[in-house]
């Protein structure tokens, strides 16, 4: 067991550095907008969370990297103190990049040491979730470099593994028939909190999409008028594609009336036969009304998931991020992970091509604002 949680830690920490190894170093502090973390930032901070929630209340004698770090690189946990707030996480050229590759050398030796110190299984479990909010880190990585390169002017290739598929799928329906279902997270191994509480939920009959949506089939949407007809639309859509001058997906351009977009590859043409990619709700939305269809719910999607591939992108679901029936939080920071971000927010599910080896499964519930669309999300219709 030692030896497993050790090699697991390992191999996280080494993929998060592994993502940032095609920067530069000008690359490392950049903060582009508010929702984009400077890569600099998720390195320390997944760093931090060990030290804070690990270290500090289990390893004797353990002596803070640097006592600034705690304020420098604390996210949203009110419980820990005070922070610098995220819209000024790009503001930070100090400490540099070559500092916190030391404290991730620091803190990694460290956590080792503990670990090798055979941990209680409440420790295992701690540093199992340490692991497993780095992966989610190293997500963010994927979509925060994408957005900070995509908006260089001269579109630079990210010189990684990070790319989508072309997937040969067959165009089809999945028929699912009215019932009560078993909602939830239901094995043994590692959930989020917000995967509890096993519950029933009833279901109509529904069909659902085997395949995601298409670059192609969305620019027939966009060249049929999908962004100027308001019937399609949410409300709040509707004000949002007008007040940003919003008439695509992010990094589409319509370059002297020929669509090109960027990607991990860099500008170019765009891939009919590739999903649809960061696209918000408020688009997958307009998109499925003007099919005539409509999303599923995140109880579908789950239910149906085993007899459809994904994993290329999140998929958009036509359901609120709330609490599951029974519900708990944890005491103190730990439980201010999900449960206080259950407001305001959409459910996504599935997993992307940047989600870390071991990170999916179809209980699994991501979430994100309506507006949202730097994260990789597309869109699977139901009807």
């Amino acid at each position: 067991m030692t030896t497993d949680l050790t090699q697991l830690f390992l191999s996280c920490r080494k993929h998060t550095e592994h993502i940032c190894a095609p920067l530069k170093t000008e690359d490392y502090s950049v903060q582009p907008i508010v929702d984009v973390s400077p890569p600099k930032w998720h390195l320390a901070h997944s760093t931090w969370f060990f030290e804070q929630f690990v270290l500090v209340p289990n390893a004797r004698g353990y002596k803070l990297f640097s006592p600034d770090f705690a304020y420098l690189f604390n996210s949203y946990y009110n419980n820990v103190g005070q922070r610098v707030l995220r819209p000024n996480r790009g503001n930070m050229t100090r400490p540099t990049v070559e500092e916190v590759y030391a404290y991730r050398k620091y803190v990694t030796e460290a956590t080792i040491e503990l670990i090798q110190n055979n941990p209680s299984n409440m420790l295992s479990e701690l540093i199992e979730l340490g692991i497993n909010h780095e992966q989610q880190h190293q997500e963010l990585l994927a979509y925060d470099i994408k957005y900070i390169l995509g908006h260089q002017p001269f579109f630079p290739e990210y010189d990684g593994e990070l790319r989508l598929e072309h997937v040969a799928e067959k165009p089809g329906w999945i028929s699912i028939k009215a019932g009560v279902y078993k909602i939830g997270h239901q094995s043994e191994g590692f959930c989020f909190d917000n995967e509890l509480g096993v519950h029933q939920v009833y279901l109509e009959d529904f069909e659902i999409s085997k395949c995601l949506v298409t670059n192609q089939e969305y620019l027939e949407f966009i060249l049929d008028g999908g962004y100027n007809d308001f019937n399609l639309w949410h409300a709040d859509g509707w004000d949002w594609i007008k007040q940003n001058d919003i008439n695509a997906p992010l990094y589409w351009h319509n370059d002297q009336s020929n669509w090109k977009s960027y990607d991990f590859n860099g500008y170019g043409d765009i891939s009919g036969d590739l999903p649809v990619m960061n696209v918000s709700l408020y688009e997958a939305f307009a998109f499925a009304n003007w099919k005539g269809m409509r999303l599923p719910t995140e109880f579908e999607w789950e239910i149906a998931s085993d007899q459809f591939k994904w994993g290329q992108l999140w998929e958009w679901t036509n359901s609120a991020y709330l609490p599951y029936p029974k519900f708990k939080k944890a005491p103190g920071a730990i439980g201010e992970y999900n449960g206080k971000f259950m407001i305001n927010q959409m459910v996504l599910r599935g997993a992307s091509f940047a989600t870390s080896e071991g990170h999916s499964r179809p209980t699994y519930r991501n979430f994100f604002p309506a507006a949202s669309r730097w994260q990789f999300s597309g869109i699977r219709l139901a009807k």
